[in-house]
């Protein structure tokens, strides 16, 4: 008796935040090793139907980049990175299109109907308008052509409210078309930091194998809790926040700046990580908030 005791405490103590959160928009951007394992995934979705049971209102944007490199090692496409993105030309997008949408969507959506989840499969070709970008050569300056590699422009948020509304998870995939209905692969940090910011999103949550920004790179003790939007700079100066991570905290940054209330980074490997953030005081990983 006193253990079922004990889980209706549990779910009493949760409910204050229960009920701030019910009925906010929240971006999850799902990715990194975190993504590779089953069982992690798994547990990543029953958090996500959970919120949505709870009456919030998630929205899934994955990444698939270790699905797509092996899927073209094993098509002898040659992979290719600038400042980190990857070369995409026409082969190339034809394999990440697969495979985002057969494999990784399609994956997802599936455990998520597993787990009695209400799932909607969006693809962000119909969602996401998008424009060519290059890169800059660090040492010359010169322009860098990357091929069908985009940035997000414009999000049909009618069409994403229009399944929100019915209770639905949209689960998207970062590609998107320009005017001309060329298919564009997008960083899919930046997809989510964009989608969140037209959306409105209450908050942001990167999900991915890394525990939040580090002071050292190596040491997870020197976690840094919460940074000020305006400390970011600051910090990527510092080479705090540097590589791949400099993109993605500017992005969030941006969504702050629009109205998204907060960003999180936290690591997907621990169990019940959505869970922790969201209906307990403590919660974990690195916050990003307004000063």
């Amino acid at each position: 008796m006193q253990d079922l005791i004990n889980r209706a405490s549990v779910l009493i103590e949760a409910l204050p935040y229960i009920q701030e959160f019910r009925g906010s928009t929240i971006v999850i951007k799902f990715g990194g090793s975190a993504m590779e394992d089953p069982e992690c995934t798994r547990n990543v979705i029953r958090d996500i139907v959970f919120m949505e049971c709870a009456g919030m209102r998630p929205v899934i944007v994955h990444g698939g980049g270790k699905a797509i490199s092996a899927e073209l090692e094993k098509q002898g496409v040659p992979t290719r990175f600038i400042n980190g993105l990857r070369y995409t030309c026409e082969r190339t997008i034809k394999v990440v299109d697969d495979v985002l949408h057969n494999q990784i969507n399609a994956g997802l959506v599936k455990m998520m109907e597993e787990a009695r989840g209400k799932p909607s499969a969006v693809s962000g070709k119909n969602v996401l308008r998008a424009e060519r970008v290059t890169t800059t050569d660090t040492d010359t300056g010169a322009e860098i052509d990357l091929g069908f590699v985009g940035r997000v422009v414009n999000v049909d948020t009618e069409q994403l409210h229009w399944v929100l509304e019915r209770g639905r998870v949209p689960v998207i995939t970062p590609l998107a078309c320009d005017m001309s209905g060329n298919v564009f692969n997008i960083n899919a940090d930046m997809a989510a930091c964009e989608i969140a910011r037209q959306l409105d999103a209450r908050k942001l949550v990167f999900l991915s194998d890394v525990p939040g920004v580090l002071r050292d790179p190596d040491d997870p003790s020197t976690l840094i809790s919460s940074i000020h939007r305006d400390d970011v700079e600051i910090l990527i100066a510092g080479k705090v926040i540097q590589g791949g991570m400099v993109p993605k905290i500017r992005s969030a940054a941006s969504a702050l700046d629009q109205g998204t209330e907060k960003v999180h980074l936290i690591d997907g490997r621990v169990k019940h990580s959505l869970l922790l953030e969201f209906l307990t005081t403590e919660g974990i990983g690195t916050e990003i908030i307004q000063s």
